[in-house]
Order: structure tokens, then sequence, then C-alpha cells
């Protein structure tokens, strides 16, 4: 017979079984940790004394500021074209909602930098813009070519593609709210914009913001792509200044080491928003399997 009591076995700790794979791979982890360490330090390729020279160059951080101002705009406009896009696709008539389907369609299915150089070449399709009535006499015209400069043609694309992704991605945080938090807030005679602003949009939260985080990072790094139409961002920058002194790598890790920084705060950001709008989930979760009779 056995010597050990009930009360002994229901005291006693589960023995973790044994994970030989674990440790093999967090040693290759560390050791490719430390293989990347040493390499940085110990090769003078890497000239980290150039990285320093022109880590915070005037140049540098008038490209730097251009980035900053492309992402925040375009985050801004572009998510405020996009929540009106996913309301015509939730509760628009049938045209409308069919055209905004054929906006995000076409603009997810045309890569950024295609539709970057389409609005900065639109002087060649439309040299000249005119106002007016439709089909009738206009009133005025303007040059195109004039209009639409680097700058703005960078502005429009970033812009519609954040509307487009970021109207499916409010989209989808609404369709997970259950329905029945709609037409139990209906029935208590609230209105749909304050069942939405009330009741909805709180509950779609935790779904729309890490996505949200997600597309605000990815329109951070999208930004270098206007280096291509010579708008002097923090790409280019550093691709002006290596062209004159031919230092290719260590102004590529001024850029890299840039936009580095930038998304890690970022994403310092995102954890502390999710984290306060996960706080019902979170309460949710912690008194699951508790017995309250």
């Amino acid at each position: 017979m056995s010597s050990y009591s009930d009360a002994d076995l229901l005291e006693a700790r589960l023995a973790a079984p044994p994970r030989p794979g674990r440790w093999l791979s967090s040693a290759i982890t560390l050791l490719l940790a430390a293989m990347l360490v040493h390499t940085l330090l110990t090769n003078q390729r890497f000239q980290w004394g150039v990285v320093g020279q022109y880590f915070t160059s005037p140049s540098v951080m008038d490209g730097l500021e251009l980035t900053l101002w492309l992402t925040a705009a375009t985050m801004a406009s572009g998510f405020a074209l996009g929540v009106i896009v996913a309301y015509v696709r939730l509760w628009g008539s049938p045209i409308p909602r069919s055209s905004a389907f054929g906006f995000v369609w076409l603009i997810r299915s045309v890569p950024v930098l295609a539709q970057l150089l389409f609005w900065y070449e639109l002087a060649s399709l439309y040299p000249k813009l005119s106002f007016g009535i439709p089909f009738g006499p206009s009133f005025g015209t303007t040059d195109t070519a004039h209009l639409f400069s680097g700058e703005l043609a960078a502005f429009v694309t970033l812009t519609l593609d954040v509307a487009a992704f970021s109207s499916e991605i409010v989209r989808g945080g609404i369709l997970s709210v259950d329905r029945g938090q709609s037409e139990a807030a209906q029935a208590l005679g609230l209105g749909r914009f304050r069942t939405f602003r009330r009741i909805v949009l709180p509950q779609a939260m935790p779904a729309i913001v890490p996505a949200s985080g997600n597309l605000l990072i990815g329109t951070l790094k999208s930004t270098s792509l206007v280096s291509v139409i010579a708008v002097v961002d923090l790409l280019y920058a550093v691709q002006l200044i290596y062209n004159a002194n031919f230092e290719v790598i260590p102004l590529l890790l001024v850029a890299t080491l840039w936009y580095i920084i930038l998304t890690t705060v970022l994403s310092i950001g995102q954890y502390y928003v999710e984290r306060y709008y996960s706080r019902g989930t979170r309460g949710v979760a912690a008194v699951k399997g508790v017995d309250l009779t």
C-alpha cells in the first residue's frame, strides 16, 4: 500500500516535464545575440563615429520632421475618411455602399508605390483641371503641374491608403460587437448615433486599437517611399548626404536607428492604449471560474 495520504497528494506540486528543445532554442538565441553584439562592436565598417556625427545633423532632423508630419497628417485625415467609408459600408444605401467597397478594393489592390507615382505624374494624364458645370461650360482652369507637388502627392497617396485599410479595421471592430447590444439600446430608446457612441464603439475599441497601432507603424515606414519622388523625408535626407560623402552604410544606419526609435515609442504608446481599452476584458478574465453563488 502507498504511504502517502490524500492530503500529501493534494499538496504535491506537479513536476514540469523535461523540455530539452526549450533549453536548446534558448542557447541558440543567446549565441546569435552574442554574435550580433560582437559584430556591431568589432566591425569597423559600421563607422559608429560617422553615425554619431550625422545622427542629429540639421538636414537629417529636417527630414525627420517631414516624416513625422506626413505620418501624423495622413493618419489623422486617412482614419477620419476610413471611419466614413466604414459607416457607408455598414449602413449606407446600395449605391454608396458599392462605391465604398470599390474604393477599398481599388486602393488595397494597387501597391502604394504605384499610387504615389500615379499622383505625382497626374499632370501627364490631366494637364489642366477645370471648374464648372459637369458636361457644361467651365469657369476656370488650373495647371496640375503646379498643383500636385511631391509633398501633396505623398499626402494624397498615404491618406487614401490609410483610409482604405482603416475602414476595414473599423468595420471589423464594429462587426465584432454582438448585434444584441444595439438592439437592446434601441429598445431602451437610445438613438442610432448615441447607441454607436456609447454602446458599440467602446466595445469595438479593443479590436480596433491593436490593428490601428500596426497601421500607424506601417504608415511611418511607408513614408520612406516618398524618397522615390525626391521628397526630402528622413530616408532621402541621408541619401543626399551619402551621395556626397559616399559613407553609405553609416548614413543608412542613421535612418535605421531613427526608425527604430520612433517605432519603439509608438509601440509603447500602443501598449498603454490597448491596456486602457481592455480593462473590461481583464476584469471579466479575472473573475472567470469564480462561483458567486
